[in-house]
């Protein structure tokens, strides 16, 4: 059956078990994903191309049952016609203990995946199209109407444009803004200006999570391709706290059961799927004594960098590089 991404509600998640998520619209897939992925605590993840290399593996992992005690879902990417026969085989043996996510591009109307699932009445085919600027500036409105934000119309759209039209983009830009917004509940043009990086820059988020993962060659590549502003080295330090938070609640959780599977299944919020692998290196990177110490550290260099605003940047880049260098730990 055919589901608009905004009838999504629709979905009964009880007889459901197979989902053709198909489009470029990440942002929009990613949240759909964690609504059918909402109470879901095991995740595994496919690529086709590693099915079709190993497809006798694959089908008797799952028909005996191997699958069942740790993984609740099976999620295939970058998924072609290539894979059909294996997904049509999958769908008539009934697996009610597992749930399919297939996701793929665009996809035509010969497609024999989307004909089938267009066609099936268990099955669920959602189209994921480009958001338009309607979409794009009701999403805005409301983020700001609901973080009580003031800003300009006119301002609104220049966000909006800077996103080049991917939510995800448009998330992120918001994202910092709120993040500089603890304190002040207005902004100004220069300020947005300052803030809003290009799409194809990388953004604070992906800096600050290879930095807890120690991914050496990551860390010094993003900060040579991005000419962050002083405006951003108290985003990126705030984002740091915020993180660092995170890890240390989910460190304490790894330090009492002793198991870094279940450490990421029940953690509150829950991780996307997507995430899972850089958060479970970050947790056995950083101890909760580390944790706290980066902590420390972290308020006193946003101290300085207030302090001496010129100079913000340095400050935290060099902050950065001694901290989160893979042969230094504090």
């Amino acid at each position: 059956m055919i589901i608009k991404s905004y009838e999504i509600d629709k979905i009964n998640k009880d007889i459901t078990n197979f989902y053709l998520f198909y489009g470029k619209n990440k942002g929009l897939k990613k949240e759909l994903a964690e609504y059918v992925l909402k109470e879901e605590k095991n995740i595994i993840n496919y690529d086709e191309k590693e099915i079709l290399d190993n497809t006798e593996i694959f089908i008797e992992n799952i028909l005996s049952g191997s699958l069942f005690e740790n993984k609740k879902v099976i999620i295939i990417k970058r998924a072609s016609d290539k894979i059909f026969k294996i997904i049509e085989n999958l769908i008539t043996r009934e697996l009610k203990d597992l749930k399919f996510i297939i996701d793929t591009d665009n996809l035509d109307k010969k497609s024999k995946l989307r004909s089938y699932f267009e066609k099936s009445k268990i099955c669920v085919c959602i189209p994921f199209y480009p958001d338009n600027q309607q979409t794009l500036s009701k999403l805005t409105f409301n983020f700001f109407r609901e973080k009580k934000i003031m800003i300009s119309n006119v301002d609104i759209n220049l966000i909006i444009n800077k996103s080049n039209g991917d939510r995800e983009n448009l998330k992120n830009e918001l994202n910092k803004i709120e993040a500089f917004c603890l304190s002040n509940k207005r902004i100004t043009s220069e300020e947005i200006a300052k803030l809003t990086n290009l799409s194809e820059d990388h953004n604070i988020s992906e800096l600050v999570d290879n930095c807890f993962a120690k991914n050496n060659r990551k860390i010094v590549k993003i900060l040579n391709e991005n000419n962050f502003s002083k405006e951003d080295a108290i985003i990126i330090i705030r984002t740091f706290l915020i993180k660092s938070k995170k890890i240390l609640s989910l460190r304490r959780q790894f330090e009492s059961n002793n198991d870094l599977e279940l450490t990421i299944s029940s953690a509150k919020p829950p991780i996307f799927w997507k995430d899972k692998e850089i958060t479970k290196k970050q947790i056995q990177n950083w101890n909760s004594k580390k944790v706290k110490q980066l902590i420390y550290a972290l308020n006193k260099t946003e101290l300085q960098s207030k302090k001496n605003i010129n100079n913000a940047i340095n400050l935290i880049t060099d902050f950065i590089l001694s901290k989160f260098s893979a042969k230094n730990y504090i």
